[in-house]
């Protein structure tokens, strides 16, 4: 996980802490027990195909942050459990691209 993704964690669960000032290194910003995988989709081309994926995939249950990057078509999802992969897969093909599998 990137320093940059557990930033955006923290900013969406309330923390305290930012990049600017934090008080710790920010391993538990993510929170205990979360569970962050990566992506692979392919047909992302834009910062508005980003939004589609990443809208999609936060509406799953249990999603707490969701980062989609079109220049490498890898999509990071934080989630208190484990995603069902048929269910990413749906999210994907909902916003009308092709999840190609985990990275």
């Amino acid at each position: 996980m990137t320093a940059e993704t557990k930033t955006e964690t923290a900013q969406a669960s309330g923390s305290c802490c930012s990049s600017a000032g934090s008080c710790h290194d920010g391993a538990a910003d993510v929170g205990i027990g979360a569970v962050t995988a990566v992506y692979q989709v392919t047909g992302m081309t834009c910062g508005h195909c980003e939004g589609a994926v990443a809208g999609e995939l936060s509406e799953l249950p249990g999603v707490t942050s969701v980062k989609a990057v079109a220049a490498s078509g890898e999509v990071t999802v934080v989630s208190e459990t484990p995603l069902d992969e048929t269910a990413v897969r749906e999210a994907v093909d909902e916003a009308g691209y092709e999840l190609v599998g985990q990275a």
